[in-house]
């Protein structure tokens, strides 16, 4: 078996890359494959535990999308993902096992709301793959990444709920209540402790093959202790991942390079052998399907897809246009106190407030709580559509199907569901979303535009904030190396970006006793790098600069740093 899944890993990851040479979204290839590929005979059929293939894919796989979701976003957007990723979770739960039940009595009402639970959650990796393929706008994207977060978190509670019902357990509403704030509350604090003890190590330790290390552990550790401490493990990895991933910028420059390419790899490796797992399930479905309750199945199998199709717009749509009339009420009650003198009475009785005037805190509520005003009817047209299933769905229905409240049939149809449920929303939702999205013309041009504006206003800043700096480093180098270095100072601060050419020309000037050596101007070129990442983090964390662009200007300083230090490295080697 283990040579069969090692074959598996290897087909999977080869059509992944022919995916991604194409362009092509490389879960829909996978799955489509691998389908095709169960009905060769001596193509393995891949038995796995389910609650091992959550416990060993999910971790790495959540604390990944984790460390690249903007925090800033994700907390403007909370009110939206948290309809999503609870909510509706918990409505399609409902909505599915009640038509379950109607169509099926053999599952039991137990039984067809645990159908409901393993169902109701949409992987969002596939929507991600052809959402960033496609340039959707960051708004949809950081929605539908923060609902793929904690989906799964609800849905596994809700499992856990049902299956003890099953078992025969007594539960009450407000026990499940219970429970579920239980899962949140431990969830969240171990994924905070394991995350603030891993930001520590990042910036003690300067190691990056340790550290890249210890961030391979540290999910399955997280997700684990939280498990066992019946807290969800979901939200454990969730919370580790976004608080490493907010901190990161402080870290060293290393760190963050050996660490993406990294989980690049890693997601490479754990998406391909998923949908490659989803697709060759195929064998096992056709043997639990049976002779004599095909059709019977088979329209389960139907009503609950259409169930799980229909029921995320007619949530979607009501919950948005409610949510914005409510952002606007509130806005209008703001106009109104602005205009009447009464809000700026109250602003400077507050510590909070008082440093903002009126329109600044006005504008910063709306940036901040608002964020439901920034979807449109197009942008929840794609949202309503980006429900596939993918794992959690999967491994979920085959955990239960080892559940020995369960009798044969039941445990049977659940696979069958599950299975067709997967296939189905990868399938048609994700063959067709890119056709949905280019023709409602939804694209990124208003990200672009935003992201210029702010450049912009980093630049401006960070110019201020590069004259002040360089302003005392000419006094404190005044002092030290005297008047005749400072035509020396002002040339190289010139072209501080082209440190190699700079520094060299430097170490051929002059003799004098005092002259600044190499190791001084690379001292002077890094205080110049960090006063520019202090300016992208105190943006970011006053959300003027999304965290998307912060990244992106960082790896560039990275890069720079980079540089000085090849460059330092060479220069040591050609002295020995």
């Amino acid at each position: 078996m283990d040579a069969e899944i090692f074959y598996v890993i290897v087909g999977a990851v080869a059509v992944a890359a022919v995916a991604r040479w194409r362009g092509w979204p490389a879960p829909l290839l996978v799955t489509i494959v691998a389908l095709a590929a169960s009905f060769l005979p001596f193509v393995p059929e891949v038995d796995i535990d389910g609650h091992l293939l959550l416990n060993l894919v999910l971790p790495p796989l959540l604390y990944s999308a984790a460390l690249d979701v903007s925090f800033v976003g994700f907390k403007r957007s909370l009110p939206q993902i948290r309809r999503l990723g609870v909510t509706l979770v918990l409505l399609t739960a409902l909505a599915v096992g009640f038509v379950a039940w109607w169509i099926f009595p053999a599952l039991t009402l137990p039984g067809a709301l645990l159908l409901g639970a393993i169902v109701a959650p949409p992987d969002a990796v596939s929507a991600a793959a052809i959402g960033r393929k496609l340039g959707l706008p960051r708004r949809i994207m950081t929605v539908l990444s923060g609902e793929s977060l904690i989906n799964d978190a609800t849905s596994l509670t809700l499992y856990r709920v049902f299956a003890a019902i099953l078992a025969g357990a007594t539960l009450t509403v407000w026990d499940g209540i219970w429970q579920f704030l239980l899962a949140v509350v431990v969830g969240v604090v171990v994924g905070l402790v394991f995350g603030i003890v891993l930001h520590q190590l990042r910036m003690r330790i300067s190691d990056p093959v340790v550290i890249g290390t210890f961030g391979l552990l540290a999910p399955f550790g997280a997700y684990a202790i939280a498990e066992h401490l019946l807290g969800s493990g979901v939200l454990a990895v969730v919370a580790m991942g976004l608080y490493v991933g907010f901190n990161a910028p402080r870290t060293d420059y290393t760190t963050r390079q050996q660490e993406k390419p990294l989980w690049l790899s890693a997601d490479l490796l754990l998406e391909s052998f998923v949908f490659a797992y989803i697709g060759l399930q195929f064998p096992r479905v056709l043997r639990d399907l049976g002779s004599e309750s095909v059709g019977h199945i088979l329209l389960l199998s139907g009503a609950v897809l259409l169930v799980v199709l229909v029921v995320r717009p007619l949530y979607v749509y009501p919950t948005s246009a409610w949510s914005n009339f409510q952002d606007r009420r509130r806005l209008a009650r703001m106009d109104r106190g602005i205009a009447s003198g009464d809000f700026d009475k109250r602003r400077e009785q507050s510590s909070r407030w008082s440093r903002y005037s009126a329109e600044e805190l006005r504008s910063q509520i709306v940036r901040e709580r608002m964020a439901g005003l920034q979807l449109t009817w197009k942008d929840n047209a794609v949202i309503s559509w980006a429900g596939m299933r993918g794992v959690v769905t999967l491994a979920t229905a085959l955990a239960a199907a080892d559940l020995a409240s369960l009798d044969s049939d039941a445990s049977h149809a659940i696979v069958v569901v599950a299975f067709i449920v997967t296939v189905a929303t990868l399938l048609l939702q994700g063959l067709t979303l890119p056709m949905l999205i280019r023709g409602l013309g939804i694209a990124s041009d208003v990200d672009q535009a935003e992201d210029e504006k702010a450049l912009e206003a980093v630049k401006e800043k960070s110019r201020a904030a590069g004259k002040a700096f360089l302003a005392e480093k000419r006094l404190e180098w005044e002092a030290t190396h005297g008047q005749v270095d400072m035509p020396l100072f002002d040339a190289f601060t010139k072209r501080m970006t082209r440190v190699e050419k700079d520094t060299d020309e430097a170490q051929r000037v002059g003799d004098a006793a005092n002259q600044p050596s190499y190791e001084d101007l690379v001292a002077l070129s890094r205080g110049w790098l960090q006063v520019r990442r202090d300016i992208l983090l105190a943006e970011r964390d006053a959300g003027n600069l999304d965290e998307e662009v912060m990244r992106e200007l960082l790896t560039a300083m990275d890069a720079e740093e980079l540089a000085l230090d090849t460059r330092g490295a060479t220069r040591e080697q050609g002295r020995a």
